[in-house]
């Protein structure tokens, strides 16, 4: 009986830790808000996930949340130990009726990423994210460590990128600085601008961008822009580098005539248009042609 006064005290001060928010279920409640300004709220950290795009899947598995994904987009090929997970296609042909099958806790997109307003009819969480530079990218990794309940591995996922983008850039030629630089994503006529992530760390290497700013991070160019604008160096897929020369216009660039180009093969080309973890492995990746290539 004496015991009671004390098993009261006990069970008030669990009352109010919960009305305060101090207990053990109010830590783990997650609440953000995506790109869209749309708001979120969790009642503890997803455990199944589908990501529908290569870059957040890549992010959700450098921050140590590779276990709980359950499907990812046909895309997503980083890391290998993710292959057994079944491909629920992409942003504009997503297999919905797969991925309600998997009862996903949440299901990470792009913004641009229409297709899936069925998911969210059908009652899904979907959250979309938009990385078009590196402070989206930093943004985006501190979103999904705060989904994840481990909001303290996005700075150590971004303090270690930032230390080999700082590497690559010690090892670009001195020579290979200042050069104006032509990148095209996905063949002409786009292309990745100053304003992109891609831009920005071809900055970070010294190099300058044809494609100003203010044009966006990846313009719609029409190709004589390239031919007027003389870029010292051309940058993309390795299978669009034949093509190029065959442009009008485009064998008189001094970059094509001379062989100034990196042309990269499948998979260093993925690399180095996902904007995630990997940007430092990226910026290696352009460093390595830079040194290949060697002085103008």
């Amino acid at each position: 009986m004496k015991r009671r006064p004390l098993a009261r005290f006990a069970i008030a001060g669990l009352w109010l830790a919960a009305a305060l928010g101090c207990g053990p279920a109010a830590a783990q409640v997650v609440e953000l808000r995506d790109d869209r300004g749309v708001a979120h709220r969790f009642a503890a950290p997803p455990k199944r996930i589908v990501v529908l795009l290569p870059s957040l899947t890549e992010s959700v598995w450098a921050l140590g949340g590779g276990g709980r994904l359950v499907g990812v987009d046909r895309y997503s090929n980083w890391p290998a130990e993710l292959a057994h997970l079944p491909r629920l296609g992409g942003l504009d042909d997503a297999q919905i009726e797969a991925i309600a099958a998997l009862r996903p806790d949440v299901v990470l997109a792009s913004t641009s990423a229409r297709s899936l307003d069925r998911l969210e009819a059908l009652g899904l969480r979907v959250l979309r994210l938009k990385s078009d530079t590196h402070a989206d990218v930093r943004r985006t990794l501190g979103l999904l460590a705060t989904l994840l309940g481990t909001p303290v591995e996005a700075e150590r996922v971004w303090a270690a990128l930032q230390r080999e983008l700082d590497a690559a850039a010690r090892r670009v030629p001195a020579a290979a600085r200042g050069q104006r630089v032509y990148f095209e994503i996905g063949g002409a006529p786009h292309a990745a601008g100053a304003s992109s992530f891609i831009g920005e760390t071809l900055a970070r290497l010294g190099l300058s961008n044809i494609v100003p700013a203010g044009m966006g991070p990846f313009p719609k160019l029409n190709p004589e822009f390239v031919v007027r604008a003389k870029p010292d160096l051309v940058m993309g897929a390795q299978r669009e580098q034949e093509a190029m020369a065959a442009r009008p216009g485009w064998s008189s660039l001094a970059a094509i005539r001379k062989g100034r180009s990196c042309a990269f093969a499948t998979p260093q080309y993925e690399l180095l248009i996902r904007p995630g973890p990997r940007l430092g492995e990226a910026a290696a990746v352009l460093a390595d042609c830079l040194e290949r290539l060697g002085p103008p």
